[in-house]
């Protein structure tokens, strides 16, 4: 009886139910001493859920920013994972190229916005920009630091066995720094629905940012929570799939879903 009843607290433990249903009882009590105006509570935002949904905005919201999201965010992991191995790799590219990385990954995506929407238009082109953008940094740094990381001796094995620098990059560096390329996916993707957010809010007349901003013309505080609760469920369920995927996938390059 008592294993069962470890086993079952354990469960609820590591599903993150306990952390989940903690967090619901604060947000309904603080929501009863305000005015749901101001701070609508969990059954406020159901039913600012439900009306959304029933009109169907919801759903198509959820559908273009998932798009934008996605589209975004391979394109960042196809120009950051490349130019990061060969950065982390060559110390030419690395001279070179570093300095730029360092100055400009510290520039916020949102602030180019403006200068996105002058160059690329104001559809769909400027906003999947602004996402690779703010998606390709997190790439890029953590693949650096991957491939920093691989053991020397690695390399010198490689070389004894008579492989040159491009056989040993893809024996040696490619497969090494692959936990470190997942870290920064799983990061790019969290920096990619950060910034559509923002894109949407501006530049868009559709999506869940929109949804958020324009909520506040109708003094819908609970659609806005509506939108705020549903970014972050798509992020935690995207973020699961991925861990869970390359899990599968790259289990033996070392990476877990921890």
């Amino acid at each position: 009886m008592k294993d069962k009843l470890k086993g079952i607290i354990r469960f609820f433990g590591k599903s993150g139910i306990v952390t989940w249903i903690l967090l619901i009882v604060i947000w309904q009590i603080a929501a009863n001493v305000n005015s749901p105006d101001f701070l609508p509570g969990p059954l406020d935002t159901l039913k600012g859920l439900k009306e959304v949904a029933v009109k169907g905005v919801l759903w198509e919201d959820i559908s273009i920013s998932l798009q934008r999201v996605l589209m975004g965010w391979i394109r960042g992991a196809l120009i950051g994972i490349p130019l990061g191995l060969l950065i982390g790799r060559f110390k030419v590219i690395n001279w070179l190229v570093e300095p730029f990385i360092n100055f400009f990954r510290f520039v916020p995506a949102i602030g180019f916005l403006t200068l996105f929407l002058m160059w690329f238009g104001v559809g769909e082109e400027s906003k999947l920009v602004l996402i690779t953008y703010a998606s390709t940094f997190p790439i890029v740094i953590n693949t650096i630091a991957a491939v920093s990381g691989i053991d020397p001796v690695k390399y010198q094995a490689a070389e004894s066995l008579g492989a040159s620098q491009i056989q040993s990059f893809f024996t040696v560096t490619i497969p090494g720094a692959v936990p470190g390329i997942f870290t920064g996916l799983r990061l790019g993707l969290s920096s990619a629905i950060i910034s559509i957010v923002g894109a949407e809010m501006l530049a868009a007349n559709s999506g869940l940012g929109y949804l958020i901003y324009t909520s506040r013309l109708y003094f819908r505080t609970d659609w806005i929570f509506v939108g705020i609760v549903v970014l972050g469920l798509l992020g935690f369920a995207a973020d699961k799939i991925l861990r869970k995927v390359s899990a599968v996938l790259f289990r033996h390059y070392g990476v877990t879903q921890q």
